[in-house]
């Protein structure tokens, strides 16, 4: 009965201090992945937004009446058949074609090394974020231009 005490004695301080390095640990990699950006963003009529955490949205579908939400610091297009992520932290601008039928539009992406590219949006999405007005969403084939900052 002693002993058992003594071992209860040394492990809630071993738990408290695992489950605080535990929490360090997941802390110090969210900060690292979990950069805000900031964008002005110019939609088909000419207005400019400017648009605080901004991230790329999409709902996935699972069933006829449940979704998986998506927030995304990448832009996912599609280079032939690849689909490649351009992260936000290396896109300067992004100039969007609209597209011609009901399709995705497409992206001329100018990266903050000067280098451009050309792509489809690999996934019909939305631009949201927040403005001094609130929330903000901006449907990706209603837009003209993003500017991040």
């Amino acid at each position: 009965m002693r002993q058992t005490r003594f071992v209860r004695a040394l492990m809630v301080p071993g738990i408290i201090l695992a489950f605080l390095c535990g929490l360090t640990g997941t802390a110090s990699a969210e900060s690292k992945n979990d950069k805000v950006f900031s964008a002005t963003v110019t939609d088909a009529q000419g207005i400019e937004s400017e648009v605080k955490n901004v991230h790329f949205y999409w709902e996935e579908k699972v069933s006829e009446t449940a979704f998986v939400p998506h927030e995304l610091r990448h832009v996912p297009v599609k280079r032939g058949t690849a689909t490649v992520n351009v992260k936000f932290d290396t896109i300067k601008q992004i100039d969007i074609k609209p597209a011609s039928d009901k399709g995705l539009p497409t992206l001329l992406i100018t990266l903050t090394n000067g280098k451009t590219g050309e792509f489809g949006l690999a996934i019909d999405g939305k631009f949201k974020g927040e403005s001094d007005f609130g929330e903000v969403e901006l449907p990706a084939g209603g837009l003209r231009k993003v500017v991040f900052k």
